[in-house]
C-alpha cells in the first residue's frame, strides 16, 4: 500500500533537526496566546488609572474584555480547524499566524486617546480578531506536529508546542515590567510628571503609549516566523490520506526529513492494486451515525474535559491578579506603572516557580505514563490544593507573613499540575484520536468547547466576587466568595478525574492510523487492518 510505506516511515523515523525547527514555527501561535493572556491583566490595570482614573472598571466592562477575546478564539477554532481539514492544514496556517500578528498591532492603535468607551470598543474589537487568529493556531499547530512526529516521542513533540505559551508567559512578564520602568524612570525625569502640589500622579499621559507598546510588542515574535511558515510542506499524512496523493506526500517528506526515497516510495506495480485500499474509502460524514458510532464518546471526553479545565485554568489566572498585591497599599496611592509591575512580577515568579517546570514535567512523562494517567493526577492534585486552600482561605490571609508565603506556594501548586495534567493534555489527546480526514475539525471543536469554559469560569467569577459599591476600594476579593469559588473549582476538578477515567481513551504508543484502522475494520471484517499490511511491508 503505497501510502502506509510513507506513514509507517513517519512513525520509525528518528529524532531530527526539522522536528525541533516544526516546535518553534508551530509554538509562536500558543506564544502568542499566552502573551496576550498575561498581559491583559496589568494592561487593564493601567486602563483603569488612565481612563478610569478614580473609579475603577466596570465588572461588565471588564467582564466584557476578556470574554470577546475568548469567543473570537472559540469561532476560530472553530472555523479554521474546519478548513484546515477541507483545504489543508499548511493553506490556512500560515494566514492564521498574519491575523495574530495585524491584530495585535491593532490592539495597540485602539482610536481614541480621551474617550474611554470609544477606546474599550476599539480594543475589544482588535482583541476579538486576535483570538480568531488564536483560535485557529491551536487545532492546526496540535495537528500539523503530530502528524509530522513519530509514534514513540508523539506526545513529548506536541508537548513541547503548547510548553511555548511558558516562554509567552515569561516574555509577557519581562516585557510589561520593562516597559513600566522605563517609562516610570522617563516621567521621574520631566517637569510635572511625577507629582503636582505634593500629590503623586496616578496616570502620566505618557502612560497611554506604555500599555498599547505592551501589546504591540506580543506580535513580533510571531512575525519572524511567518516566513518559516510559509515553507512548511503540507503534511503527508494530509496529502498521502485525505488528498490521496501518494507520490507528493514521499517528495514533501523527503524534503524535510532525512529518510531516502526507498523509505517512502513504491513501486508503481503495486499502486493500481492497492490504492482501493486506502482508508480514505469510508464515506460517512462528521456528525453522521457512523460517526457518533465510531469517535462520539472521544469527542465527548476531548471536549467535556478541555471545558473543565479551561474553568479551572482561567479563573485561576484572572484570581492571581486580584488575591495578592505586594505594595498592600490601596489603589488611588500607587503610580499606574508601579500597579501593572506588581501583576507582571508576581506572574513571573508564578511561570518561573511553577507553571514552566509543569510544562516540562509533562514533556519528559507523557511518552513515559500516557496521557489518562497525567490528565487525572493532574486533576487530583488540582482538587486537593483547592480544597487545602479554600476551606481555610481566611487564614491565610491573616496578618502573618508566613500564612501569606505558605498560600502562594499552594496556589503555585495549582498552576504545575495544571501544566503538568489536564491543560497540557487536553491540547495533546484530540490531535491523536481522530482520523486524519476530521484531526482537525475535531481538535477545534474540543478547543471551543474549552474556551466556552474559559469564559463561564472567567465571567462567572468576575460577577460571583463583585465587590459592593461600599467597599470598593478594598485590596481583596470578598473573602467568602472567594472561599466558595475555590471550593467550586475544587469540585469541577473531581468532574474531571471522572469524565477522563470513564471516557478517554488513552493514545500513548499507537499510531495515528489506527483510528484509519477501526474505520476498516468495522466496515469490512474480512479486510486487512492498517497494522496488518504495515506489518507486511
Amino acid at each position: 500500500m503505497p501510502a502506509l510505506r510513507v506513514l509507517s516511515a513517519l512513525d520509525a523515523a528518528r529524532i531530527q533537526w526539522y522536528h525541533f525547527k516544526a516546535i518553534i514555527v508551530a509554538g509562536m501561535g500558543l506564544f502568542t496566546d499566552a502573551y496576550d493572556l498575561f498581559c491583559i491583566a496589568p494592561v487593564m490595570k493601567m486602563i483603569s488609572q488612565i481612563y478610569y482614573h478614580k473609579d475603577s472598571i466596570g465588572t461588565a466592562v471588564l467582564s466584557t474584555s476578556y470574554a470577546i477575546a475568548l469567543l473570537g478564539t472559540a469561532l476560530g477554532q472553530l472555523l479554521f480547524g474546519y478548513l484546515g481539514d477541507r483545504v489543508g492544514r499548511r493553506r490556512v496556517y500560515g494566514l492564521c499566524l498574519l491575523i495574530m500578528v495585524l491584530s495585535s498591532f491593532g490592539c495597540g492603535f485602539s482610536v481614541c486617546t480621551t474617550r474611554r468607551s470609544c477606546v474599550m470598543a476599539s480594543l475589544g474589537f482588535f482583541r476579538f480578531v486576535l483570538g480568531l487568529g488564536i483560535g485557529g493556531d491551536y487545532p492546526l499547530s496540535a495537528t500539523i506536529m503530530s502528524e509530522f512526529a513519530n509514534k514513540r516521542t508523539r506526545g513529548a513533540f506536541i508537548a513541547a508546542v503548547f510548553s511555548m505559551q511558558g516562554l509567552g508567559i515569561l516574555t509577557s512578564s519581562a516585557v510589561t515590567m520593562a516597559v513600566c520602568v522605563a517609562f516610570k524612570n522617563a516621567a521621574a525625569g520631566s517637569e510635572g510628571s511625577t507629582k503636582a502640589a505634593g500629590v503623586e500622579t496616578s496616570a502620566p499621559a505618557e502612560s497611554d503609549v506604555a500599555w498599547r507598546l505592551i501589546l504591540m510588542i506580543g506580535a513580533l515574535p510571531a512575525a519572524l516566523t511567518y516566513y518559516w511558515r510559509m515553507l512548511m510542506p503540507e503534511t503527508a499524512r494530509y496529502t498521502a490520506l485525505v488528498e490521496n496523493n501518494v507520490v507528493q506526500a514521499a517528495k514533501d517528506m523527503q524534503r524535510v526529513m532525512s529518510v531516502s526515497i526507498s523509505q517512502v516510495a513504491e513501486d508503481s506495480s503495486s499502486e493500481s492494486t492497492h490504492q482501493r485500499q486506502l482508508p480514505s474509502s469510508s464515506s460517512y460524514k462528521l456528525f453522521s451515525r457512523r460517526f457518533l458510532s465510531l469517535h462520539g464518546r472521544d469527542l465527548f471526553a476531548a471536549s467535556a474535559n478541555w471545558f473543565l479545565v479551561d474553568v479551572v485554568f482561567y479563573t485561576s489566572n484572572l484570581l492571581l491578579s486580584q488575591i495578592f498585591n505586594f505594595s498592600n497599599k490601596p489603589l488611588k496611592s500607587t503610580n499606574v506603572y508601579d500597579s501593572a509591575f506588581e501583576v507582571a512580577k508576581l506572574a513571573a515568579i508564578v511561570a518561573a516557580c511553577s507553571t514552566i517546570p509543569g510544562y516540562w514535567f509533562t514533556v519528559y512523562f507523557i511518552d513515559r505514563i500516557g496521557r489518562v494517567k497525567i490528565q487525572i493526577m493532574g486533576f487530583f492534585f488540582m482538587a486537593i490544593v483547592y480544597l487545602v486552600a479554600g476551606i481555610p482561605y481566611s487564614w491565610y490571609w491573616s496578618k502573618h507573613e508566613k500564612t501569606n508565603k505558605g498560600f502562594m506556594v499552594l496556589y503555585g501548586l495549582i498552576f504545575f499540575f495544571s501544566n503538568f495534567g489536564p491543560n497540557t493534555t487536553t491540547f495533546i489527546i484530540p490531535a491523536e484520536l481522530f482520523p486524519a480526514r476530521f484531526r482537525s475539525t475535531c481538535h477545534g471543536i474540543s478547543g471551543a468547547a474549552g474556551k466556552f469554559g474559559a469564559i463561564v469560569g472567567t465571567v462567572g467569577f468576575l460577577w460571583a466576587t463583585k465587590h459592593d459599591e461600599a467597599h470598593k476600594e478594598d485590596v481583596f476579593p470578598d473573602v467568602k466568595r472567594v472561599r466558595i469559588a475555590f471550593l467550586i473549582l475544587g469540585g469541577v476538578c473531581i468532574a474531571g478525574m471522572f469524565v477522563t477515567y470513564f471516557f478517554t481513551r488513552e493514545t500513548m504508543g499507537r499510531s495515528l492510523e489506527e483510528n484509519e484502522e477501526d474505520e476498516i475494520g468495522s466496515t469490512s471484517t474480512g479486510s486487512p487492518s492498517a497494522n496488518d499490511l504495515l506489518r507486511r511491508q
